[in-house]
């Protein structure tokens, strides 16, 4: 029986050394811009790089404003005119308004899969002001 527990342990530490550090990796959000809690004169462009290259239709993004100035109870308002594109070995998805962003916060809501099948989400929030 000892035999059979020290035989399963080498096989788990050897796995845990062997396994493809890549296979580990979740799909994150590296760099940003507007950088995460920043605050910006204006915006046109938001851009999101992340750890991995991302099959674009497993990847999303929603903009949605968050809070006006001047405006105490301000309900989430969803951004929609923007376009979607790619760069950097599908890296870097750039979300391109049809105007600047007015004043106010916004959350950049995104979602992707990785390399391995995970479905990873998070957010990123700035203040144009």
């Amino acid at each position: 029986m000892k035999f059979t527990s020290l035989l399963a342990a080498v096989a788990i530490a050897a796995s845990a050394v062997t396994y493809p550090a890549a296979a580990l990796a979740h799909t994150k959000v590296v760099a940003s811009t507007p950088a995460e809690g920043a605050t910006v004169a204006s915006a046109r462009t938001v851009t999101l790089s992340f750890s991995e290259a991302l099959l674009p239709p497993t990847a999303a993004a929603s903009l949605v404003m968050t809070a006006m100035p001047g405006m105490k109870d301000h309900g989430e308002m969803a951004i929609r005119n923007f376009t979607t594109a790619w760069s950097n070995g599908n890296k870097t998805m750039t979300l391109t308004l049809a105007k600047p962003l007015a004043k106010g916060t916004y959350e950049v809501r995104w979602q992707a899969a990785g390399a391995d099948g995970h479905r990873m989400k998070g957010t990123l929030t700035f203040t144009i002001g």
